[in-house]
């Protein structure tokens, strides 16, 4: 089968190669999967450069997010020839087939496409785990989103909705800000132009955003503690603009706000059968129509390319590679 391929760590413009490999050997807990669609994350990118948390033994194929049709069921598993299923939190997903274990594979609903299939895993689930888990998200409450027009930021607005709050996203550009109304969110903030500090003041009467969800970091970190509310939890997903931040914890004091992180891959390993309890969560509200992926589409074959639009920015909604079979 073919494979984009790393046999040495590196920039993936480089590292990356499509190749001709051996199929994965399948256990009794596995499932052999034909991929129809692929997601890209920054963490795809990290590592294929060797800089992520985990790092996989060389050579390795590199995605983690993948939906296709399942060609070989273990005897051990529950899945069969033909069943449509998606696959979260494993590596081989940017190749024609991947194996992966059984616990991580789910059938999804008719109707919901393979892109958007492949998009309603790592970043619905962080997003999902993050509002309702970590920050306890109520109707009625403001969330604000930064990053808003990106993989985490569209489907932290639509979730942000569903649960019943006011949103108010962030974005730098047109063309993402009306992504980010599409989505849902009641107000699209231009932080390139506008202080979004002193919007979101304005908009919630001074009080500030009861949720900030932040997987930039950097400076938009220290500014969204000017802007929460009393009680506020900011939720620190990831660090996209490259700079870790830190925070005075007389700002945590006197707001008697909440700094709460979300490292989601780690509930795969301390607590996977949250992860397997939210996914059908997931498929009811697309089938109820409250979500729904905002993808960005792009064959296997440009992977590369399409991770460079990735680095850069330029990805509105949730880069997807396809095959075509």
């Amino acid at each position: 089968m073919q494979a984009w391929q790393v046999t040495e760590f590196g920039d993936f413009s480089t590292a990356l190669q499509w190749t001709e490999i051996a199929p994965g050997a399948m256990g009794p807990d596995e499932v052999r999967i034909r991929v129809h669609a692929a997601g890209i994350m920054f963490a795809d990118l990290l590592m294929v450069a060797g800089l992520y948390q985990v790092k996989p033994p060389l050579p390795f194929t590199p995605g983690a997010e993948a939906a296709g049709v399942v060609l070989e069921a273990g005897a051990n598993t529950s899945f069969k020839p033909g069943d449509r299923v998606l696959v979260a939190n494993t590596v081989g997903a940017f190749a024609e087939e991947v194996v992966a274990p059984g616990s991580v594979v789910y059938t999804f609903p008719e109707g919901m496409s393979f892109p958007e299939a492949a998009a309603l895993t790592v970043n619905y689930q962080t997003s999902y785990f993050a509002l309702a888990y970590r920050a306890a998200l109520q109707p009625g409450e403001t969330l604000l989103v930064h990053g808003g027009a990106g993989g985490v930021g569209t489907a932290a607005i639509q979730l942000g909705k569903a649960i019943g709050a006011t949103v108010i996203a962030t974005a730098s550009s047109p063309e993402k800000l009306a992504a980010c109304t599409d989505c849902g969110a009641d107000h699209a903030i231009d932080y390139s132009n506008e202080d979004f500090v002193q919007v979101v003041k304005g908009l919630t009467g001074g009080r500030g955003a009861d949720v900030i969800l932040d997987p930039v970091g950097g400076e938009v970190f220290d500014k969204s503690t000017k802007c929460i509310a009393f009680e506020g939890r900011l939720l620190v997903i990831g660090f996209a603009d490259g700079q870790i931040p830190s925070i005075q914890a007389n700002r945590i004091l006197l707001k008697n706000m909440s700094v709460v992180g979300l490292y989601w891959g780690n509930y795969q390993l301390y607590n996977p059968a949250k992860i397997a309890a939210t996914q059908p969560i997931l498929f009811k509200l697309y089938e109820e129509g409250k979500i729904k992926p905002l993808v960005d589409v792009h064959p296997m074959a440009n992977l590369p390319t399409a991770m460079d639009l990735l680095r850069s920015r330029k990805v509105i909604g949730k880069a997807i590679v396809t095959n075509t079979f």
